[in-house]
């Protein structure tokens, strides 16, 4: 079947249950993976589809799954009677818990259960629902090696496996953990592997797992969404903070996410940021999950503006209507580069994204242009700047932010802030001459914590000459003799 003949999803043959899920969702007609995957994942044959982010994947493999386990759904109570049968595997807990609520929309007029499963809590608070019998489970690779150690799960019984980001997992180092899992399912199985980038080792592991495959793509491989407006401005590393404030200023944008690359670098320009004003929160990965989910949670409901996450939280962020993505560090991936802008412009929606680009990272982005195929306008940045004695609130906390950051310390006293001044040139042997060494003495002793408890003994050359004299005087006395004697 063409996906250009289907219009509706009623005309992808799906279960009824399954169609009223999706008209109560207020979706009418499928996006193009949708059109393409269903089909041919009804037939039973295993798929590679690529497709960028937000166009619609978690629906395009789940819809089918849940349409063919329907016959095994059931009331029952017992477990025996929900084994697990479907099994999801995603990169990042914030993708596992965005496919698993999808999942959940369009299951809830079946009998048909779902659970997800993530590091980051305790175990024993997802044991529980395990023993009661799931037949669909999302998990991350390493919680989920986690269960079976723990002889929590069996995965005996499982007849679908979906990979999703699939290349995100190998850039993460799950490798070792797929080909683990991969060794407990059964060899009888349907294959499904979604990415948003194709690249020779995203190849290699298809050819590993996958039985004579349906490759479709609905975009070229690594291309960017066209409703995304791409901009670059070149901007020195020491300049970005204060130049992202001005923008944030500009845009007036009520929803942004701003990537880093590290862990520190995010934590500390939402520090920043807040100084300046701008209500945010930082998401990496030594956040808690209670700490993730919160600040998301936050960020979806509008109670802050900007989010600073690192590349961890650039896969599974489903956020609608999302405006504006801000790349303050450049990868050194360009695959990256790909799934961060992907947070914007969903669903057809219009997004931009905007990269903040040194003189270092300027390789780093030719390397994106030639991935993506496309060459993104490069404009040099323009920082506004006021004059000293009028400095904004922000650009006072930006200057401090980036002071600590490069490790400078300002100085609270003023006689430092003073420029160098000569000492005049006066005649040896004067007093004039005398008195400038002995108030330059002080103040080195005032500066190393003299004159304060502490009073050095500064000898003159007149001191010194009193105090011969005086010495001698009292030694001719002790040698004169006394009346008394």
């Amino acid at each position: 079947m063409s996906d250009q003949t289907i219009t509706t999803f009623s005309a992808l043959g799906l279960a009824e249950p399954l169609l009223k899920a999706i008209n109560e969702s207020g979706y009418t007609t499928p996006t193009p993976i949708q059109a393409q995957a269903i089909p041919i994942a009804l037939q039973g044959t295993d798929l590679m589809a690529g497709a960028q982010t937000g166009t619609g994947k978690t629906a395009a493999f789940s819809l089918p799954i849940l349409h063919t386990l329907l016959p095994f759904s059931s009331s029952s109570t017992s477990p025996a009677k929900h084994p697990i049968r479907a099994l999801v595997l995603a990169p990042t807990r914030e993708l596992a818990i965005q496919v698993h609520d999808n999942i959940k929309t369009y299951a809830k007029h079946t009998h048909l259960r779902s659970l997800v499963v993530y590091g980051g809590v305790d175990i024993k608070t997802q044991t529980p629902s395990l023993k009661t019998g799931v037949e669909i489970l999302v998990a991350t690779p390493g919680r989920l090696l986690d269960h079976v150690e723990q002889k929590t799960l069996s995965l005996s019984q499982v007849q679908f496996l979906v990979l999703d980001e699939a290349d995100r997992m190998l850039d993460m180092g799950f490798m070792p953990d797929l080909k683990r899992i991969l060794a407990l399912l059964p060899t009888q199985r349907q294959n499904l592997m979604f990415s948003a980038t194709f690249s020779n080792d995203i190849k290699k592991l298809a050819d590993a797992f996958l039985n004579q495959p349906t490759l479709i793509e609905v975009a070229r491989s690594n291309a960017t969404n066209d409703n995304v407006e791409q901009k670059a401005y070149l901007v020195n590393s020491a300049d970005k903070a204060r130049f992202l404030v001005q923008l944030l200023k500009q845009q007036a944008s009520k929803q942004v996410i701003i990537f880093t690359k590290t862990k520190m670098a995010a934590s500390q320009l939402a520090k920043t940021l807040e100084r300046a004003e701008i209500s945010c929160s930082a998401i990496h990965g030594d956040k808690t999950q209670k700490e993730r989910i919160e600040a998301l949670d936050a960020f979806k409901a509008g109670t802050i503006d900007a989010l600073v996450a690192t590349d961890v939280a650039a896969r599974g962020l489903d956020i609608s209507d999302l405006p504006l993505v801000i790349n303050y560090e450049i990868s050194t991936s360009p695959e990256d580069y790909v799934h961060r802008i992907g947070r914007t412009g969903r669903a057809g929606a219009k997004g931009v994204a905007i990269s903040l680009i040194d003189e270092e990272e300027t390789k780093y982005f030719d390397d994106i242009e030639k991935l993506i195929k496309k060459q993104i306008p490069r404009v040099q940045a323009q920082i506004e700047r006021t004059s000293s004695t009028r400095a904004t609130k922000e650009e006072s906390a930006v200057r401090k932010s980036i002071g600590r950051q490069h490790g400078a310390k300002s100085s609270q006293d003023a006689w430092f802030n003073q420029p160098y001044q000569p000492n005049p040139v006066v005649a040896k042997d004067t007093p004039a001459n005398i008195t400038t060494h002995a108030n330059k003495r002080q103040v080195v002793a005032a500066l190393l914590g003299g004159l304060n408890g502490f009073q050095p003994t500064i000898l003159t050359s007149q001191k010194r000459t009193r105090t011969r004299e005086s010495n001698q005087t009292k030694s001719k006395e002790a040698q004169q003799p006394s009346e008394s004697s």
